[in-house]
């Protein structure tokens, strides 16, 4: 069964299109195209709560982009998701009304919830094996979904057990704009963020049992380009990135380097995207505060996320 999995979030709009089966335990996916394009549909919406008319023109072109190639390569179901940002939009009826005309299929606009159990799943998809329960930690632009379950499937077709999932309203594009305003972004400024992802953090703590981790998993493009950095790798290598595990010590290195680098800098980086330079300091924050206040010596890199999810939720019995 071919499909295709868009997920629309604050900073990026992704598509996966693959020959997904679920003949075998939790399901199987084989890629044949994956894209992304950085729309930042989400520019403006923690500050005026409305998605911008030039934001969601610059997602309609990549979407018509994906439905082009959807078609030509007889895709048989398609699902697109938006997260946060949509979520928090007054006007979100536009953006529909804009996917509908162009991909000419309902968006759905899931919850945070709905966010945590997709990403773990797509997560653990093609990952070496990792102990149980497993933390992972999906550093989006507009929020982070950390989900706490165990990587074993009971059968065929099989989802991960979920014990506990928040999202929380801590992305990169979000505290970017919030508070990083400067280039690079004042110490005052920082520390401005870091009480932000603190207190979203003591929510997660009331809200997920943490403590019982024995593998934490992070994901999506702010833990992945950390990865590379860490790793210094020449040009950015998903191959080598999905199932690397970077200590602590090196994010907290990266992490600092990238919050005292001007824009310049960050862009001149073999493996920066162009879409993540105004943006991944806040992320690499994220995760550096998270495994600190959580006492994580490693994070296992996972390139697979919420779009692998999609994709295999596609091919399950209804």
């Amino acid at each position: 069964m071919r499909v295709a999995a868009i997920d629309c979030g604050t900073n990026s709009i992704r598509l996966l299109i693959a020959d997904v089966s679920a003949d075998i335990s939790g399901g199987d996916l084989h890629d044949v195209v994956r894209r992304m394009e950085v729309v930042r549909l989400g520019q403006g919406v923690d500050r005026t709560g409305r998605l911008l008319p030039e934001a969601i023109e610059r997602t309609r072109v990549a979407l018509a982009s994906y439905t082009e190639q959807i078609r030509d390569l007889g895709v048989q179901d398609v699902r697109m998701v938006a997260t946060s940002a949509t979520r928090d939009a007054a006007n979100r009826e536009d953006f529909r009304q804009m996917v509908l005309s162009t991909l000419g299929a309902e968006p759905e606009v899931i919850s945070g919830d709905e966010e945590a159990v997709l990403s773990f799943s797509g997560a653990l998809s093609g990952l070496p094996a990792v102990l149980s329960p497993v933390l992972v930690a999906d550093i989006g632009g507009g929020s982070t979904e950390v989900v706490l379950g165990s990587a074993e499937r009971s059968g065929a077709g099989a989802r991960p057990g979920i014990v506990a999932a928040l999202s929380a309203d801590i992305g990169c594009v979000r505290l970017t704009e919030r508070h990083l305003v400067e280039d690079p972004p004042t110490p005052d400024q920082v520390g401005a963020a870091e009480a932000d992802i603190r207190a979203a953090i003591e929510r997660i703590r009331q809200a997920v049992p943490v403590e019982q981790a024995r593998t934490f998993v992070g994901l999506a493009g702010s833990v992945t380009t950390v990865a590379a950095l860490a790793l210094e790798l020449p040009a950015y290598d998903a191959l080598t990135i999905h199932g690397s595990r970077i200590p602590v010590g090196r994010v907290r290195s990266v992490t600092s380097g990238l919050l005292t680098m001007t824009r310049e800098h960050r862009a001149a980086l073999a493996v920066m995207h162009p879409g993540r330079v105004d943006v991944i300091g806040a992320g690499a924050l994220i995760l550096r505060v998270l495994m600190d206040a959580l006492d994580l010596d490693e994070v296992t890199v996972s390139e697979h996320d919420i779009l692998d999810g999609i994709a295999l939720g596609l091919a399950e019995p209804s």
